[in-house]
């Protein structure tokens, strides 16, 4: 399957083993490559000196080693072989991924009918107890369901909905990384096998409005969603959609004070509002923002602080309303309004 890991493992037992075997069953691009060995230290060091990246090891606790290659996102991991590749086979999660194909050439080791689920579209679980084991792989099943178009058997849904209460204990960046691979079917889903309640999510939101993750994920978990390790940009943007209030009407004006307080993402706003029939006018702001600003602070002769944005701000509100269109008209508005939220 790799001719790279056979040429440095040679004779040696190994394994391609989990989703690389699965997505060439499937004729999907094969990224990551999971190789079960002897000695994977040695293995990858081998691999990072030959094909180049670097080595370093994955989880001391358990001796597997992950390979980065040099120029591309693809990973190699290298996983140690203690007690025989069927023993192996039988800690895994799905029959699918629980194929190997032996390195130095020959027909795939599929104990548990593995190729037979892909081929009917099932996601079964190897064991009675693989949730147990590892709950992620109860996000990872309805993911695998909602990728594949695929659907668990009646045993491992049963195994999925007794687990459930579970569901929340894996760490919070490998909960995420399941998450933000679903769609709205996805979701729906995990609702209908009762996964979602346990994590703090709920569907009362418009899921299906914008096709993007970072909306589902705000749709679905709102104020939760910064209990999970997300990045300071979903942060910014969950403020913003949670934040939203929908514009008062239609108005040049009141575009553009949603518009400050939700760009970059008012469109995205405006649908988690379900205010959608405003798009047009927010797309034809956009279209009439101005190349640059009629004066700069510097020019208000104003002291440094505060004001001079105050000030600023309502010269773009009343530019884009309509009133003011001239250095002058927007210095004679500045004049006007100079200290009026102090004397206030």
């Amino acid at each position: 399957m790799d001719k790279r890991v056979a040429e440095i493992l040679g004779d040696e037992e190994a394994w391609i083993i989990g989703g690389a075997v699965r997505d060439k069953l499937l004729a999907r691009a094969v990224v990551d490559l999971d190789v079960a060995c002897d000695d994977p230290r040695t293995a990858a060091q081998r691999f990072a000196r030959r094909f180049g990246g670097a080595a370093f090891p994955l989880s001391e606790r358990h001796g597997a080693w992950r390979v980065a290659t040099a120029g591309s996102d693809e990973t190699v991991d290298f996983t140690p072989l203690p007690d025989g590749i069927d023993a192996d086979l039988a800690s895994r999660d799905f029959t699918f991924n629980a194929i190997a194909l032996p390195v130095a050439g020959g027909e795939p080791h599929d104990p548990h009918g593995g190729r037979a689920d892909l081929d009917a579209g099932i996601v079964r679980a190897v064991s009675n107890t693989a949730f147990r084991d590892d709950p992620l792989r109860l996000l990872r099943a309805v993911r695998l369901e909602d990728e594949l178009g695929f659907r668990m058997d009646e045993r491992t849904e049963a195994l999925v909905r007794e687990s459930a209460s579970a569901v929340a204990r894996p760490a919070g960046e490998r909960i995420l990384g399941e998450l933000v691979r679903l769609s709205p079917a996805g979701y729906r889903r995990l609702d209908d096998v009762g996964l979602l309640e346990p994590l703090g999510g709920s569907l009362e939101g418009p899921v299906d409005a914008v096709d993007d993750p970072s909306f589902r994920l705000v749709v679905v978990f709102r104020e939760r969603l910064p209990e999970l390790p997300i990045s300071r940009e979903l942060r910014r943007y969950t403020a913003a959609l949670l934040r939203a209030r929908p514009p008062a009407d239609g108005s040049a004006r009141s575009i553009h004070r949603f518009r400050r307080r939700t760009e970059p993402w008012a469109l995205h706003a405006l649908a988690f509002l379900g205010a959608d029939e405003l798009s047009p006018a927010v797309e034809e702001s956009r279209r009439a923002d101005p190349a640059g600003p009629l004066v700069r602070g510097d020019e208000l002769g104003l002291a440094p602080g505060p004001e001079i944005g105050r000030i600023l701000a309502l010269i773009e509100e009343e530019r884009a309303a309509g009133t003011i269109s001239t250095r002058e008209e927007a210095l004679a508005l500045a004049r006007a309004h100079a200290g009026e939220e102090g004397s206030s």
